[in-house]
């Protein structure tokens, strides 16, 4: 079915589907996990763990993420011997401060945001949303070739 894959976050005032990004440094899209919107972000990126390690291998020596993905998630990247960092502002500041490691991540989503297609989620299954966000990031990097 079709709305299997579909749910609501009231937290995030998300309806419908989730998408989460592994980028480098240069923000080029390594793996993309699309979920119902209901379930934790955490545990869904465990899933991505074995495709991270199968794409990077052994190059892969440290992973920056929220707070979503301290628990459950980090407990994974131990397992697979990979140090993960929570990207968070510092304690002591207070209001809006961004954070550089977590920016990098909300720049690639941000550059998929110019595609149709993917803010919009027309597609009926996870897998043709998925396979839209890695077309969408090689146009991309294709047009940054100088």
């Amino acid at each position: 079915m079709i709305n299997e894959e579909r749910g609501l976050d009231p937290n995030k005032r998300v309806n419908g589907r989730k998408r989460q990004f592994v980028v480098d440094t240069e923000g080029r899209l390594w793996v993309a996990h699309v979920h119902a919107a209901n379930e934790a972000d955490g545990p869904t990126g465990c899933t991505m763990v074995s495709s991270i390690m199968w794409r990077v291998g052994e190059r892969l020596e440290k992973l920056y993420g929220d707070q979503a993905y301290n628990g459950v998630f980090a407990e994974e990247l131990a397992r697979w011997s990979i140090d993960f960092e929570k990207a968070a502002r510092p304690e002591s500041s207070l209001g809006f401060v961004p954070v550089a490691k977590r920016w990098v991540v909300e720049r690639s989503i941000a550059w998929t945001n110019f595609f149709r297609r993917i803010i919009k989620d027309y597609e009926y299954t996870v897998s043709s949303s998925v396979n839209w966000l890695y077309l969408a990031n090689i146009q991309i990097m294709l047009q940054r070739i100088p």
